[in-house]
């Protein structure tokens, strides 16, 4: 093959590299086009605060004027700082079923990560640890739910022949909220709740004041519920808010709330309507063709993504993660919303995985893998 490397200079050509997405996965019937001005936003150094403590270098491979391999390298210096290693990381990975194509690009990904002293490679990370991250390696058969990801089934392949092992995987969990929501569940949620004085709350979307400070809880529980995680790096205010205005508009209010403990916040609970479902629909990746689609065809939605579920540390061992559970299948189902994805889950978060097999009766129907390679 003859091939070109393009590294992203300019505005085109970073419209460019977004929408060349769409050449690996003509006629894939689960592929979910992405809307091209969020990926741009998310991808513009001068607009994702994540650039503030990160660099970011955008590579595509072109034959006979196509573009078939596309990677990104990125240097987050956040992490380095948490972890104290020299960790580079790939993420926007997409290419052709061809071994010269992948490698030519985790070669120019290795080669700028040298270049900015790291020593590792690891990914796919979009761009971050709080991004979508991670390798489909099963359950294909399925659309991916909103702001998950998806790639054909070779990928592992050309991964993993590129000299990348396994670091991680990641499960997504299948859930039917009335498998979980026994009369046991209900008794014990209960007497949680009394014994430890517990109420439940919805983050205000209307009031904007009470709603910056529901953002300020999350942002707390987040980074100390989350710091002991493998990979984990605690998001910047910035950052997080950046997040917040992304999810407020397609957020169904009632299922985004925080627990209180004798009026302390100790937990919450993230769920979003899985858009994809009318997403598909947007072939062309446009705006108001999202817009669209979610209008006219909301009633399609019926299944949610639980995003984010955490508990403050020091109320762990408490059990109020069954009033989360709880509370997550009475709202969704007020929402007509029957099927759940938990998503995505550490294969050794222990207590993740035993809440989610034991209290809600889920099953893994995805897993998803990190790579890394010693460059």
């Amino acid at each position: 093959m003859n091939l070109q490397v393009t590294i992203v200079k300019s505005k085109a050509d970073l419209v460019k590299f977004i929408k060349s997405q769409w050449n690996f996965y003509q006629n894939d019937q689960y592929f979910i086009p992405p809307i091209i001005a969020d990926r741009i936003k998310l991808l513009s150094k001068d607009k994702n605060p994540f650039f503030i403590h990160a660099e970011m270098e955008l590579f595509m491979v072109e034959s006979d004027g196509k573009v078939v391999g596309r990677i990104a390298a990125i240097k987050n210096d956040n992490h380095n700082l948490v972890h104290n290693d020299k960790m580079g990381f790939f993420g926007f990975f997409e290419c052709i079923d061809n071994q010269e194509v992948a490698n030519l690009l985790f070669d120019k990904a290795a080669n700028w990560l040298k270049s900015k002293g790291l020593t590792h490679a690891r990914g796919p990370l979009n761009p971050s640890i709080n991004d979508e991250i991670g390798t489909l390696i099963e359950g294909f058969a399925d659309s991916p739910q909103i702001l998950m990801p998806y790639n054909p089934r070779y990928y592992p392949k050309i991964i993993e022949n590129a000299g990348f092992a396994k670091v991680k995987d990641l499960f997504a969990y299948k859930l039917h909220y009335r498998d979980f929501a026994t009369d046991k569940m209900k008794r014990l949620q209960g007497l949680l709740r009394e014994k430890y004085k517990v109420t439940v709350r919805e983050v205000n979307f209307k009031n904007k004041k009470q709603f910056l400070e529901d953002i300020e809880s999350l942002k707390l529980i987040y980074n100390q519920a989350w710091q002991p995680n493998w990979g984990a790096v605690k998001m910047t205010d910035e950052e997080f808010d950046f997040m917040a205005a992304d999810l407020k508009p397609i957020a169904a209010q009632s299922l985004v709330y925080i627990i209180d403990v004798k009026g302390k916040p100790a937990g919450f609970h993230i769920a979003l309507p899985d858009l994809n479902q009318v997403f598909k629909y947007n072939r062309s990746g446009s705006m108001i063709g999202a817009i669209w689609h979610m209008l006219t065809k909301k009633r399609r939605i019926n299944r949610v993504r639980i995003m984010v579920l955490g508990v403050l540390p020091e109320y762990q061992k408490l059990g109020l993660d069954a009033i989360l559970y709880y509370e997550s299948g009475e709202r969704a189902d007020k929402l007509k919303l029957n099927d759940a994805e938990a998503s995505w889950i550490l294969e050794d978060n222990e207590m993740m995985n035993k809440g989610l097999t034991t209290s809600m009766n889920g099953k893994v129907y995805k897993k998803y893998r990190v790579y890394e390679k010693a460059l």
